[in-house]
């Protein structure tokens, strides 16, 4: 029989709080996902909700701090906190600070997660035509774009990471399953795949590039394979966390046909042979440069992000001079820098020669000043040209788009006037009319 709405028992209500990187939003969605099948409430205030999940990262000290807030702050305003994510592989630091918390889970145990929930808010039933849900579940980002994580873990071993420690060692999805996630986030509208996982370039190798079915073709579990077949979907495909290994070599004339788009998110981190070998990182700066001549010459419009450490423990004025001098001849398109953080359990703590946080700090701004020099004449040469850009919001006649050579909240902007009846999600063609340091600045084509 029927219930009346009014009459029918509360709903559980549960607060989510997700840090960290693309790789623990995608967590979070699955765990958002699992919640809303099951029927509950996710709600956008400590006050609506009966218990709060908190996403937690614990990459570096800054971000394990802010992670400790997060928990702190949920359980004041609330009270009832189940703690999951990174930091919760180091339940102790938890578990010491707060042991008033419900729960605490590692990164991607979802189960245990639903089971902690289940412990203190039991599933409402559920009604089939009341709890539907897009086939690619509950997003964090805009509809338009989405995370396609393909792996998990790292089989690295920077000293800088604890990264291995707290999600393991590289776990790869076959193809088939990657595959069939992207063409139903591409039905469900997302116009941008973003690629993501801890070392892209790794992808299948876990599985001995075990080959699969999809679309009546049979595709081996490689990222050259994998980004070839994502290139069928009609959509934008941007590859993050790409290390610089001769197999990606082959990905290069992929973007150059069109297939995905030229860019390339690839975390070198230093430039020095020393510091390199100290961090335990592949490929020095020298072998970079000969790769990215070779790459520019088969896709002009290759597009290049990075991210770089200063401050690395046993880091001379030398050893920094000789990253300068690689970004000068680099030229790279975009740019990240951040001090060494001395992150509990990181190999690099026990390096001798620490870097003064002070000085660490001065070489951070200047690396960031040539590179904003370097990034002010790149995007100069935009100007007067006619670029395709995907809107990603409208206010009135301006809007915010992005171009191919940029990803989602770390790279620059395509600010649009006369952007009247655009819409969030769409593609329109730009004639770029200024630029600055990171933005180009534009107006949408007849």
């Amino acid at each position: 029989m029927f219930t009346p709405v009014d009459q029918q028992i509360a709903v559980p209500r549960i607060g989510f709080v997700s840090l960290g990187c693309p790789k623990a939003l995608v967590d979070s969605e699955r765990i958002l996902t699992q919640l809303r099948v099951e029927g509950y409430d996710v709600v956008g205030g400590y006050d609506e909700a009966d218990l709060v999940v908190v996403n937690t990262c614990a990459f570096i000290e800054a971000a394990q701090e802010e992670s400790l807030d997060a928990i702190d702050e949920a359980l004041t305003e609330n009270g009832k906190v189940v703690v999951t994510g990174c930091l919760g592989n180091r339940g102790s630091v938890v578990r010491d600070r707060f042991p008033d918390v419900l729960a605490i889970t590692g990164p991607q145990d979802y189960e245990a997660v639903m089971e902690a929930v289940h412990a203190q808010l039991p599933p409402p039933p559920r009604s089939p035509f009341l709890d539907l849900l897009p086939d690619s579940g509950v997003k964090l980002t805009p509809r338009h774009y989405a995370y396609l994580k393909i792996s998990e873990g790292c089989n690295h071993k920077c000293t800088f990471c604890i990264i291995p420690d707290l999600r393991g060692r590289l776990r790869s999805r076959r193809i088939d399953s990657v595959l069939g996630e992207a063409q139903r986030l591409v039905r469900d509208g997302v116009r941008e795949l973003l690629v993501v996982s801890q070392d892209t370039s790794a992808y299948g190798v876990d599985l001995r590039y075990e080959a699969a079915q999809w679309n009546g073709q049979e595709w081996r579990t490689e990222v050259a394979a994998l980004a070839d077949a994502l290139g069928e979907l009609g959509v934008w495909v941007r590859l993050h966390y790409v290390y610089p290994y001769p197999h990606v070599d082959a990905l290069i004339p992929l973007m150059a046909e069109g297939r995905i788009l030229p860019y390339l998110d690839m975390p070198l981190q230093h430039a020095s042979p020393r510091i390199l070998k100290a961090m335990r990182r592949p490929a020095g700066g020298e072998q970079v440069l000969e790769r990215l001549q070779r790459w520019r010459e088969i896709c002009p419009e290759l597009v290049v992000r990075s991210t770089f450490i200063v401050g690395f423990p046993g880091e001379t004025e030398d050893d920094f001079q000789q990253l300068l001098d690689f970004l000068e001849q680099a030229r790279l398109d975009r740019v990240g820098c951040f001090t060494y953080s001395p992150v509990d359990g990181a190999r690099a703590n026990a390096l001798p020669d620490a870097v003064d946080p002070e000085v660490a700090e001065e070489r951070k701004q200047r690396l960031m000043a040539l590179q904003a020099r370097i990034s002010a004449e790149k995007l100069a040469g935009f100007v007067g040209q006619t670029v395709q850009v995907l809107v990603d919001a409208v206010d009135g006649d301006a809007a915010i788009a992005r171009s191919y050579a940029d990803a989602p909240d770390v790279d620059g902007l395509v600010h649009l006037h006369g952007a009247e009846g655009l819409l969030p999600g769409e593609f329109v063609d730009v004639v770029i009319k200024s630029s600055d340091e990171h933005d180009l600045y534009g107006s949408p084509a007849d």
